[in-house]
Formats: C-alpha cells, structure tokens, sequence
C-alpha cells in the first residue's frame, strides 16, 4: 500500500468521533446564512429588523406604541420599546430566567403561546437567540415590576444572571448590540435610508405606533407616525404619480382567522403594477399566498364587472392579469396567528388560508366598490382595455415579423 493510498484510507476513516455536536448557539455563529441569509449588509439589516419585529409584536399585541431606534457612532445598535418587557422571572421548568432563555436559546419565546400573541413577527422563537449569537456584545435592560433588570452577554453567551440593577416607573425592553465583524466580514456600514424605508412600511402598517429613528454616525433623524395605515401609504407611493380616481380602494375584514386589509389605487402609469405584500408586519418580497389570492381575485372581478357593463364586448377575450394590473399601486397586509412562510427570512407567505381569505375579502370588497363608483370604474375598465388593445397589438406586430422572416428563408433542396 502506497503513502497516497494509507493518506486516503485514513481521511475517510468515518467514525462516530468525527461527527461534530454544536451546543447551544454555535450552529448559528457555524452557519449565519440559515438563519438570516446572506452576511452582507442585507443580513446586517436583518439583525435589527429581528428585534424591532419583537417591539413590533408588543405594538400588534396592544401593549407598544412607540419604538426607539438609534445606530451609534460606533455602529452599535439600540432598539427600545414601552411594551410589557421581556420576562425576567424564573422559568419553571428549565430554572434561569425568562430573558436569558429568550436571548440564548433557539425556539424559546411567548410567540408559541397563543395566549401571549395574537399574532406576531418573530415566529420562530430564533430571532433575539440568533442576533445574541452573530454579536460581539449584546446588553438587554429591562423594565417591569418597579425595577430595571439586566443581562449582558459576548458571543451568545451571558457574562452572569440577570441582575436588578435599579428602579424604574416605567416598563419596556431595550436591547443593545454589536454586529460580530469576524461574521460581517464586509463592515457594519448601514444604509440609513434602506432601513428607514422598513420602517416606514411597519409604520403604515401598524396604525398610531411611532417610530424614532436616528443615526449618530452623521446625525440624520426620521420620526414617523400614521393614523391612515395603509390607505396613507398608498397616498404616498402615488404622490409624484397621476391617479384615475382620488381616494383609494381600501378594505380591512377578518374572515376564518385571518385579518385582511387591502388598499389600492390605479395610476394613468403604463408600467407594471406595484403590489406590496405583508404578513404579520413582515414584507414578503416575493410575494405568496395572500399575492395569489389578490391576484386571482381582481382578475376575475375586474372582467366580470367589465362584461356586466357591456364595456367588454363578447367578442372580445377576457382581460389578462398583466392588463388589469397596469398602473396598480396596491398594499394588501394579512395577520394571522401561524404563518407559514418558505425560510427564516420570511420573502415568501405559503399558507393558504391566506389565499382563500384575501381572495373572498377583497374580491367582494372590490365588485362593491366598483358598483358604488361608476366613474372610477368606468376609467379603470378603459384602462385594462386599453392595455389588452396595446398588448393584442404588439403580438401582432412580432407574429407578422416572425412570419416574414421565416418566408425570407428558401426551404432546403
């Protein structure tokens, strides 16, 4: 037997002692992408939307109304919320305190309990464990029973118990972090106005909770505040644009469990649809189920109001949902106590009593309203029609181009 051969031999020599065991929160300092995707600035963005998701859920729950955001000079981070604070007392089975469990162990937290939420952002108990763990340093101070408790920790690990470290006459959690540059090996370099936008969507979303944002690294500072939700927002995605009717489409109705509200506006725009997607607070970039149920729905109310009113000939073939969604700003947010959704990072909604929900909700809403306003009706319809006209027109252009490019060639022989 050569060397080559012992040397080979020996590397897949596999035995139990090469199977490796990651305790507590090593898996997530071993592998960050799984649990908030990729360690640039979107993962570093990540972090902070994790725990003001946790404010958020206070907010949601009825016991916030006001989230404070500071990124330091030092590119720390502060988030502060006057909910009820995370627990501190004893836990009665695993014996350490409600905060250390919550700040260190994976799938520990009140959003499993019902009882506690409602509904919620941070689903899956990971995401104040997981930023604990991609830090150098986290500080988490909070305020109940009269007193102020605090826990500090390195790398996931606490450096001690939670200790009361004064009084206080006011209630609500603060947590304060530094990223780990050994994982965010591109820098701790936020873009403030990336991360203003985020929270400017939860802002809508949420209605009468304010955000305070600041960044000392240049002293910018935003404060946002929304009664109208997300009929305001609406407003404010159209505001350079020119609209077909001045007072949005809006509906909010609970129906099997889910809470849906959907706001839209249709623009004299000639470009693709804008369509904002949320559950639970949480902007799904891609979309699901609740995108699905929305579009099937103004698809099928749209032409059969169309055909009603003659303005779409029997001749004609039914509108696509490319045509009726020309020009369409539109927000539709569900809430629902367990959300199903494709990864950790929450792009895309998979549960589909979302569809079913937003379909029924919005599609009644919607053929309603249309009746309701004849007007705006009648230059939404001309507006599809007219998308499908153009459409029709410019297949008929490439058929016609197809068909006089093949001709131009001599067939073989």
């Amino acid at each position: 037997m050569t060397t080559e051969t012992k040397a080979s031999t020996q590397n897949n020599d596999y035995t139990a002692s090469r199977i490796q065991v990651l305790e507590g929160l090593e898996a997530v300092r071993k592998r960050p992408g799984m649990y908030i995707g990729p360690t640039d600035i979107n993962g570093l963005h990540h972090m902070i939307r994790e725990v003001v998701d946790n404010s958020v859920d206070e907010a949601l729950a009825g016991y916030a109304d006001r989230i404070n955001i500071i990124i330091h000079a030092d590119c720390s981070v502060t988030v502060s919320d006057n909910g009820r604070g995370i627990p501190v007392d004893i836990h009665p089975t695993k014996k350490v305190s409600g905060l250390e469990l919550a700040a260190t162990v994976l799938h520990a937290g009140g959003k499993f309990d019902s009882d506690s939420y409602k509904v919620s952002s941070g689903l899956h108990g990971v995401g104040l464990s997981v930023v604990n763990a991609l830090s150098t340093w986290m500080n988490i101070e909070v305020q109940t029973g009269g007193k102020v408790w605090r826990q500090e920790y390195f790398t996931g690990k606490p450096q001690g118990p939670v200790k009361a470290v004064g009084k206080s006459e006011g209630r609500g959690t603060t947590v304060n972090f530094m990223p780990d540059v050994t994982i965010f090996r591109d820098g701790l370099d936020y873009n403030f106005r990336a991360l203003v936008q985020r929270f400017r969507e939860m802002a809508y979303l949420t209605k009468a909770l304010r955000f305070h944002i600041a960044d000392q690294r240049d002293g910018n500072e935003v404060n946002f505040y929304f009664e109208g939700g997300i009929r305001s927002y609406v407003r404010h995605l159209n505001k350079e644009k020119n609209v077909l009717h001045k007072t949005p489409f809006y509906v909010e109705r609970d129906l099997n469990g889910v809470a849906v509200e959907v706001a839209l506006q249709y623009t004299e725009a000639y470009d693709t649809d804008s369509i904002y997607t949320f559950a639970n607070n949480i902007n799904n970039t891609d979309g699901g189920a609740h995108l699905t149920g929305f579009r099937n729905a103004l698809t099928r109310v749209v032409n059969s109001y169309a055909r009603s009113k003659n303005l779409l000939k029997e001749n004609e073939a039914n509108l696509t949902g490319d045509d009726v969604r020309e020009g369409l700003t539109a927000v539709i947010s569900v809430k629902l106590q367990d959300p199903q959704f494709s990864s950790q990072t929450k792009e895309k909604l998979v549960s589909p009593e979302a569809a079913s929900a937003v379909s029924s909700v919005f599609g009644d809403a919607f053929n309603t309203w249309l009746e309701e306003n004849p007007g705006d009706a009648k230059r939404i319809i001309e507006k599809t029609i007219s998308a499908a006209r153009t459409r029709l027109a410019v297949q008929k252009v490439r058929e016609t181009a197809r068909q006089s490019a093949m001709e131009g060639f001599p067939l073989p022989g």
